[in-house]
């Protein structure tokens, strides 16, 4: 028991670290600057002139391209990291100020982000040594051999549920203004408050599209045997754009996730960490 006791002060100890601060709160720099690459490559999409991916892989390869994009990339990369070690600590002994399935769900919710953190800062390492290639590709090939096995098609399928709930739960997160509780509401003035609502709103409705659309489309390629159709975001991103209203739908996502981008550079200053 003391045991326990003793590694939870310490990760607490961890947690208000002052450089640990610091660096996420950099990081939501680095992640916003990410999401509006995204909205970029989204709105490229819907006029049919990307060649890179419309998701965050393809949006850290993009600031790469860019003078001192490797830079940049590291500099993301170690933000994210803190970021996610910020995340599992939470993880592990924060959210006190929350009680019963209310903590249970923000305890849950920071081992999702912890987990996304660490897979972009190490996409963004894996782009500055050159060694990160198409997801899609790789996602479409990775769905092709689950398939081809005992109960594959059964856990692409259950992957897609997944990632179809997750993005219900953003929409209805964005929706209900939850985000709220995370933010240093007494700080901002009336206009930022304001404004920090709308972006928070739209950005985690237009992920939270995003998302669902990707998860159902995995879901029918599951159920009908087709992996060129589970080709993640990107392939989700570009099957909404042939449908009627396509353009005009992905033009509002990416005005959306330009939003959330923005709303992150005011998490940097006014989260909670």
């Amino acid at each position: 028991m003391s045991l326990t006791r003793n590694a939870e002060a310490t990760a607490a100890r961890t947690a208000d670290s002052r450089w640990l601060e610091l660096l996420a709160r950099a990081g939501f720099i680095g992640y916003g600057v990410v999401h509006l690459l995204f909205a970029w490559l989204i709105l490229q999409v819907a006029f049919d002139s990307s060649g890179e991916e419309a998701n965050q892989n393809g949006a850290l390869r993009t600031l790469g391209a860019q003078p001192m994009g490797e830079f940049l990339l590291i500099a993301i990369a170690v933000g994210l990291v803190a970021m996610a070690i910020w995340q599992a600590l939470e993880a592990a002994v924060g959210h006190h100020a929350k009680q019963g399935k209310e903590r249970l769900f923000e305890r849950i919710a920071s081992v999702v982000r912890t987990v996304v953190f660490l897979w972009l800062a190490w996409t963004a390492v894996r782009v500055v040594q050159e060694a990160s290639s198409n997801s899609a590709n790789q996602q479409e090939a990775l769905s092709a051999k689950l398939m081809a096995s005992g109960g594959g098609r059964f856990l692409v399928g259950l992957a897609g549920l997944v990632l179809a709930a997750v993005g219900v739960g953003m929409v209805i997160y964005g929706l209900k203004k939850k985000f709220e509780r995370n933010l240093k509401i007494g700080e901002m003035s009336p206009k930022t408050r304001t404004l920090a609502r709308r972006l928070g709103m739209a950005g985690y409705v237009a992920r939270g599209s995003v998302f669902a659309v990707a998860g159902l489309l995995i879901v029918v390629a599951a159920v009908n045997y087709n992996p060129e159709k589970a080709r993640g975001l990107d392939g989700a991103l570009r099957t909404l754009r042939d449908q009627p209203y396509g353009q005009i739908l992905l033009a509002l996502m990416a005005l959306g996730i330009a939003a959330f981008g923005v709303y992150c550079f005011l998490q940097s200053r006014y989260r909670k960490v």
